[in-house]
């Protein structure tokens, strides 16, 4: 039986909360913030609720956490989950340092746990058919591939636009590709904070010759989301 802990009920949390229970495997929810866990309380009174990290890595019953929080914090969150022999699944960015995803990967690995991020442009029904239209030659030889992410807000504090947009439309270019890019750069424009990204263009080069570019913003006075192939 898979019992998950939800670690983190805020922006994003409270529609994992949602999604399982509906799915019937929700256990507990754990947050920080008391009044959050009440307001959750009212709608789930049959699960259980925590505010703290370590309670729920010691909980048998739980054999998996989704960790919400912010991104600087899905490391340590993660390490400890793995390290507690609990599958775990992470809201993107895994990390925000390579290295560090690398060594969640590997912790994973060596302990025959789960790791997973929350890449859903993935299971959307347009990505997969695309890239079934894609691997069936209909569209040719891929030159080129297209992607914006454009909003006005959600402004954040923890991590910049690259970080919290871009990485939907890469996870996205890539299982459409099938193939990971030789060569990436980016540059960005700092205005609400000095030292966060507000606005960045990505461009990734592929062996294949494919050159893939990706712009986010949530500076934008409009919402949009564009994929060009």
């Amino acid at each position: 039986m898979i019992n998950i802990a939800v670690i983190g009920s805020g922006y994003w949390g409270k529609n994992l909360v949602r999604n399982f229970n509906e799915l019937g495997v929700l256990h507990t929810v754990c947050d920080s913030n008391l009044a959050t866990l009440r307001s959750f309380q009212e709608k789930y009174p049959d699960k259980r609720f925590q505010n703290s990290f370590e309670v729920v890595l010691q909980d048998p019953n739980i054999n998996a956490v989704a960790i919400a929080t912010p991104a600087e914090t899905h490391f340590d969150l993660a390490k400890k989950a793995l390290l507690a022999g609990k599958h775990v699944f992470v809201e993107k960015p895994l990390s925000l340092v390579v290295s560090e995803a690398e060594t969640l990967n590997q912790l994973a690995t060596n302990r025959n746990l789960k790791l997973m991020v929350g890449h859903i442009l993935l299971y959307h029904p347009a990505i997969i058919r695309l890239k079934e239209i894609i691997n069936s030659g209909e569209l040719g030889k891929i030159n080129y591939i297209y992607s914006n992410r454009l909003n006005l807000g959600k402004f954040r504090t923890e991590e910049n636009i690259l970080w919290s947009f871009a990485p939907h439309d890469i996870s996205a270019i890539l299982y459409l590709l099938g193939e990971m890019p030789t060569q990436v750069m980016a540059q960005g424009g700092n205005y609400l904070n000095t030292e966060i990204a507000d606005v960045t263009m990505s461009v990734l080069s592929f062996k294949s010759g494919v050159k893939g570019h990706v712009f986010v913003s949530w500076l934008h006075p409009s919402k949009e989301q564009k994929l060009v192939v």
